[in-house]
C-alpha cells in the first residue's frame, strides 16, 4: 500500500508539473522561448519596440514590475497576465495605483483631432498644467461605432495614458463621454471627467425659453445623453437633437470658412431655427472650429454653448478641490505638452499647429492595440 501511495503521488506530481509546464514554460523549463515578448521604450523622443529574451524568474519579475500595457507578447504567461488586467473589471489593479501629485500631467483623449479644442481651452484656462494628449486618428470616427467598440477603444487609451502617470483624465470626445465614461469612472482610481456634463449644465443655465438644441454625431444624439443630464437640472425644458455627421470631415479638411460648410450648416440648422430654440450645444469637439459659421446662421438670439470651454472650467475647479492644481509654471526645457496618435502623426501635427498657438514640436505614433 505504501508503495502504491508513493506511485500515486509521483503520478499526481508529474501530471501537475506537465500541466503547469504547459501554462508557464518560462518558469518551469527556464527555456529561452520568450523572444515574442517586447517592451515599448522611448529613444530620442520616439517610441520604439525593444525585443525581450527573458526566461524564468527574470521574465516574471519584468512582467510584475511593468506598467499596464508596457510589456507585450504571445507566451502563455504573458497571455494570462494580460487577460487578468485587460479583461477584468479594473483597468489597472491596486498594485499599479498611481500617486496623484500636482506636478503630474493631465491626460486628454479624443477619437481624433476634435479634442484639441478641449486641450486648447485647458492651455488657456490652466496654463501651468502639463498635458498628454492622445488622438485615435486610425480609428476615427467614433460617432458611427457601437457602444461596446467605443468603450473598448476608450479602455485601451486610458491604459496608455496611465503609463504616463497622469493625475486625471479628460474624455474630450462626446461619443466616448456618452458611451464609456460611466464604465471608466468605476474602473480607474484617478479623477476622470467628460465633456457632456459641463456642456449640459451650461445650457440648462443659459436657456430662457426652455428650448435647447443639440448638434452632435449620430451616436451622441442617439444616446440622448445631453437630454438626460439637462432634464436632471431643468426638468421643464425641451431638447431637440440634430445629427450633423458631415461637420467632422469638413473640419478635418480645414474647410472652416468655406461656402460648402455654410451650405451644409444651413441645411442642418434650418429645422432648429424654425422651432425657435434659444440655446444650441455644440455637442462635438470639432464644432467649435466652425463656431463663427454656426453663430452667423443661428443669429444673435441663440446662445452657443461650447462644452470644451465649460469642461476646462470644471476641470480647474476639480483640481483645486482635490489639491491637484499645479501652481508653478513648467520648468524651462521640460516637455510641457506631449501629443500621441494612432496614425498620421505629420498630418495631425500640421492640423494641431493651425489651431493651437503653443508650438507643437512633435506628434508620435503608437500602436494603441498593444494596450
Amino acid at each position: 500500500m505504501e508503495r502504491k501511495g508513493i506511485v500515486r503521488w509521483l503520478l499526481v506530481f508529474c501530471v501537475t508539473w506537465t500541466f503547469f509546464g504547459y501554462l508557464f514554460p518560462e518558469l518551469l523549463w527556464n527555456g529561452d522561448i520568450c523572444k515574442s515578448a517586447w517592451i515599448m521604450t522611448e529613444e530620442d523622443g520616439e517610441l520604439v519596440k525593444e525585443e525581450l529574451s527573458l526566461s524564468g524568474e527574470a521574465l516574471l519579475n519584468a512582467i510584475l514590475e511593468a506598467e499596464p500595457g508596457e510589456i507585450h507578447g504571445r507566451s502563455k504567461l504573458l497571455e494570462i497576465w494580460n487577460a487578468f488586467w485587460k479583461k477584468g473589471r479594473k483597468v489597472s489593479d491596486k498594485s499599479m495605483e498611481q500617486k496623484l501629485v500636482a506636478e503630474a500631467p493631465i491626460g486628454v483623449f479624443d477619437s481624433g483631432v476634435g479634442g484639441l479644442t478641449v486641450a486648447r481651452e485647458i492651455m488657456r484656462q490652466i496654463p501651468n498644467e502639463k498635458i498628454v494628449y492622445f488622438g485615435d486618428t486610425a480609428r476615427v470616427p467614433y460617432g458611427s461605432k457601437s457602444k461596446e467598440t467605443v468603450t473598448r477603444f476608450s479602455r485601451q487609451i486610458v491604459r496608455f495614458l496611465q503609463t504616463h502617470q497622469v493625475k486625471t483624465i479628460v474624455v474630450a470626445c462626446n461619443t466616448a463621454s456618452a458611451y464609456a465614461l460611466e464604465d471608466l469612472e468605476r474602473e480607474i482610481d484617478i479623477p476622470i471627467i467628460g465633456v457632456v456634463k459641463p456642456g449640459a449644465k451650461a445650457a440648462a443655465e443659459a436657456t430662457k425659453n426652455g428650448r435647447i438644441g443639440v448638434i452632435a454625431t449620430e451616436a451622441t444624439i442617439g444616446s440622448r445623453i445631453y437630454s438626460q443630464y439637462i432634464k436632471k437640472i431643468h426638468p421643464e425644458v425641451t431638447i431637440y437633437g440634430k445629427a450633423c455627421p458631415l461637420f467632422v470631415p469638413l473640419v478635418e479638411e480645414g474647410l472652416w470658412e468655406d461656402p460648402v460648410t455654410d451650405e451644409i450648416a444651413k441645411r442642418y440648422l434650418n429645422e432648429l431655427i424654425d422651432i425657435d430654440i434659444d440655446t444650441l450645444i455644440l455637442g462635438c469637439t470639432h464644432y467649435p472650429l466652425i463656431r463663427s459659421t454656426l453663430a452667423r446662421i443661428m443669429g444673435d438670439k441663440v446662445t452657443l454653448v461650447n462644452p470644451a470651454y465649460e469642461t476646462a472650467r470644471e476641470l480647474r475647479e476639480m483640481l483645486e478641490e482635490k489639491g491637484l492644481l499645479k501652481e508653478t509654471p513648467v520648468a524651462l526645457g521640460e516637455n510641457k505638452y506631449q501629443f500621441y496618435v494612432s496614425d498620421g502623426a505629420e498630418k495631425f501635427k500640421t492640423f494641431a499647429n493651425s489651431i493651437i498657438k503653443y508650438g507643437i514640436l512633435s506628434a508620435k505614433t503608437i500602436n494603441i492595440e498593444n494596450f
